[in-house]
């Protein structure tokens, strides 16, 4: 069966697209341009796919059965806080042109929605509160209100024929290339300060194998359904930790991010359709992965300015 993935060539929605080829499904992915030659381990087809709620995308479902939505328009590098300057643009496609996507999809006969939501839709909450999907939405950001407010809208589409779902997200770190820690990495072995952050993830590919789930699973268990996902909770000491022991880097580590201040999310109901994640043993064989492809003068040249008389 062939699979629309908006977004599919970003960050995220790479892990999604290479977990359904890996599992034979045929993928298409929707964007602005076309992938690189060689950027996917198998034959992907693209269809030109934008946020902007003016324009009619109805070509691009043709021959599709599942629509997962991962698109997202942000300022680089920004999620919370990706509005930039212009709000009113953020919402506008965001909000406006992901609903508009979702109608459309309906109309064009796709049997299920999977839409990449956040936690970002439950705010910040009280220190040790656990999270549940039963846990009343209350964004602090114009990100969070963007995600709940287009939950709700796919949410309200559900009908015979057309199952939705959602996957209430956490940071996404993992393998591939560009990486979201590339900049910490090289702050951090060029010898920079870098501030101590705590914060909850989950990898790409078990990402990935969330929307497998939701798309294969029967439709009664999922249909208008959120899904929380998470993984870890983890720190920049943590893993700069395995950085440092992959690289021989001797600079020294940020000091441990407090204790407490992160809500854990509960992801029972996600792992009850199967779902398995990696933990900290595939954080760190990820970042021992990533560690392969820096260039060995960043150890070499901190060891040797650490070595000089003061």
């Amino acid at each position: 069966m062939k699979v629309l993935i908006s977004g599919g060539t970003g960050l995220v929605g790479r892990y999604i697209a290479e977990e359904l080829l890996a599992a034979g499904y045929k993928v298409a992915v929707g964007g602005r341009s076309a992938p690189q030659a060689g950027l996917f381990p198998h034959a992907v087809s693209f269809v030109p796919l934008s946020l902007d709620p003016t324009e009619d995308h109805s070509h691009a479902f043709d021959d599709a059965y599942f629509f997962v939505h991962a698109a997202f328009s942000h300022a680089p590098g920004k999620y919370r806080g990706g509005e930039g300057e212009d709000p009113e643009g953020f919402r506008q496609l965001n909000l406006d042109g992901t609903v508009k996507l979702f109608e459309t999809a309906r109309k064009a006969g796709i049997r299920r929605c999977v839409f990449l939501s956040s936690r970002a839709v439950y705010g910040d909450r009280l220190e040790g509160e656990v999270l549940t999907e039963a846990s009343k939405p209350a964004p602090n950001t114009l990100y969070g209100e963007v995600k709940r407010d287009a939950e709700h809208a796919l949410f309200s589409l559900s009908a015979p024929g057309f199952a939705t779902a959602s996957l209430r997200a956490t940071g996404v770190y993992g393998d591939l290339r560009p990486n979201k820690w590339d900049a910490l990495f090289d702050d951090y072995l060029n010898g920079k300060q870098v501030p101590s952050r705590a914060g909850t993830e989950v990898h790409g590919r078990d990402l990935g194998r969330a929307v497998r789930l939701l798309l294969e699973t029967e439709k009664g268990r999922i249909d208008g359904e959120a899904f929380n996902l998470s993984d870890i909770l983890t720190d920049t000491r943590e893993i700069l930790g395995h950085l440092q022991r992959a690289t021989n880097c001797p600079q020294a580590l940020p000091a441990p991010a407090p204790e407490g201040v992160i809500s854990a999310m509960d992801t029972s109901r996600i792992r009850a359709l199967g779902w398995q994640s990696g933990g900290k043993v595939l954080l760190r064989q990820t970042i021992e992965t990533l560690a392969k492809a820096i260039p060995p003068r960043h150890a070499a040249i901190n060891a040797s300015a650490s070595s000089r008389p003061s």
